[in-house]
């Protein structure tokens, strides 16, 4: 009997199993793949509609959809599509907030997926003490480096809550006109009415004489100016709308037209049912803003009128910039009016309406301003003294479109036409003259400079600087 160490050697035969993942980042198909086993008998049989309602009783429709396959196509049910009003399939002028739940499906590419740490080469492997080391080398790697501190805890770095203070804050803001004007620095003790600064650094000091652009050192400024507000050019509401045309409202393509510059838009009285309607959407969105946007400014329609001639409107210009010498000249007047007065004569062109609008939060009433630079000593004939960027608080803006409701009824497509369209209520011509300011006008404009400037009341003590323009029969 052989021993087991006397037994011949056996081969065996092995086999090299390597696994190998393949990775598929695609989703997977919508439906599975279906070969339906259709008999070929001849093109007639195909074309029949015996062989249509075979294929429909044997392949049901697995599929549920409305009418419209979640497409709806139809204008007759959205609001006021046919009376010009476009807003019901227009994309809202202010966009919801996004939901929390939705935040996660509008991240990148960039973020979607979890970190890889090891390399490509390797995805085949399974056990982890292959990848281990690579896996902590690049995590050591992509991770902040920081100086190894002493055995002990941790401390955390204070924060110094006293800058959130609003005195600290007020007089981190005094501190800025300290470093302008250096010269009128208070430098007292505290009071009701005055309050020190934070003492000025030499950096922030050098960077006051010396400004640099903070991303092209090469630029220097050229000139400075400090931003004022322009009492002289203030309004009854001592704010300013800015309208814009969706539509050349002139014939004029190749060039400017200067009459744009003196062009009037007369507001039309809106009906009651458009002010409750108006008054529903405030309501709702104070209700519910976050799925009702807010409706912006009233829907208000206007009747735009221009100067016949460019003569006239060069006059009109004239006659309202109070820096123009002859803006005094009775002779700029173009026009008679009906009482043999001398006007000038604006023609109707068209009505237009809001389309969309938006109003500026009365709490950030200075959000959006325009600006205009005045400099009286480069030889301008300005009355505004002072060099300076004056500011002007813009409150609404709103875009114009044409007004279609009434050429849309004509067609029949609607029977509905405003009273504000009909032929009885358009006015052909204004007669306007230009005059000073009277006594409510003055105290308006009084009113609202003391409220700009601090001050205890209004009074009607101030001077007319700007012309003001009246309407005349039309």
């Amino acid at each position: 009997m052989a021993t087991p160490s006397q037994r011949p050697d056996r081969a065996y035969h092995q086999d090299y199993i390597c696994r190998i993942r393949y990775e598929n980042n695609l989703p997977p198909p919508p439906g599975s793949v279906k070969m339906l086993d259709i008999p070929i008998d001849g093109l007639d049989y195909y074309a029949s509609p015996g062989f249509a309602s075979r294929l429909h009783r044997s392949q049901p429709i697995n599929i549920e959809a409305d009418a419209e396959l979640g497409m709806p196509i139809d204008l007759v049910g959205m609001p006021g599509v046919f009376d010009g009003d476009e807003s019901s399939i227009q994309a809202p002028l202010i966009p919801p907030p996004i939901h929390p739940k939705d935040k996660n499906l509008l991240r990148p590419l960039s973020e979607l997926g979890k970190p890889k740490y090891q390399g490509g080469g390797i995805s085949f492997l399974r056990r982890t003490e292959y990848i281990s080391s690579d896996t902590a080398r690049a995590r050591a790697e992509a991770a902040p480096r920081s100086t190894p501190k002493a055995n002990g805890p941790r401390l955390r770095k204070s924060v110094d809550t006293s800058k959130d203070d609003p005195v600290n804050v007020l007089r981190a803001a005094v501190k800025g006109f300290n470093i302008a004007h250096p010269e009128d620095a208070y430098t007292g003790p505290d009071t009701k009415d005055n309050i020190r600064g934070l003492e000025p650094t030499p950096a922030e000091i050098e960077a006051w004489n010396n400004p640099r652009h903070p991303t092209k050192s090469n630029l220097k400024p050229v000139d400075f100016y400090p931003i004022l507000p322009d009492l002289e050019a203030d309004t009854d509401t001592g704010n300013y709308m800015v309208t814009k045309f969706t539509a050349n409202p002139t014939q004029t393509v190749d060039k400017r037209d200067i009459r744009m510059d003196v062009g009037l838009l007369k507001p039309i009285d809106m009906d009651d049912a458009t002010i409750a309607e108006y008054h529903t959407k405030l309501a709702a969105h104070a209700a519910d803003p976050m799925n009702n946007p807010h409706p912006g400014g009233p829907p208000i329609n206007f009747q735009f009128f221009l100067p016949a001639d460019e003569t006239s409107a060069t006059n009109l210009r004239k006659k309202l910039d109070v820096d123009d010498p002859d803006h005094d000249d009775p002779s700029l007047y173009t026009d008679q009016g009906a009482e043999g007065q001398e006007v000038f004569r604006l023609d109707h062109q068209r009505v237009y309406e809001t389309g969309r609008s938006t109003a500026m939060d009365p709490d950030h009433a200075y959000k959006e301003v325009a600006l205009a630079l005045h400099d009286s000593s480069d030889g301008s004939s300005s009355s505004r003294s002072i060099k300076a960027a004056y500011y002007y608080p813009i409150v609404q803006k709103s875009q114009l479109k044409p007004h279609r409701s009434k050429n849309l009824a004509h067609l029949g497509v609607t029977a509905r036409i405003d009273d504000q369209d009909d032929d009885k209520n358009k006015i052909d011509a204004l007669d306007v003259t230009v005059d000073d300011l009277n006594e409510s006008e003055l105290a308006k404009r009084a009113e609202h400079r003391a409220q700009l400037l601090g001050e205890e009341g209004g009074g009607n003590n101030g001077e007319a600087q700007d012309g003001e323009v009246q309407n005349g029969d039309g």
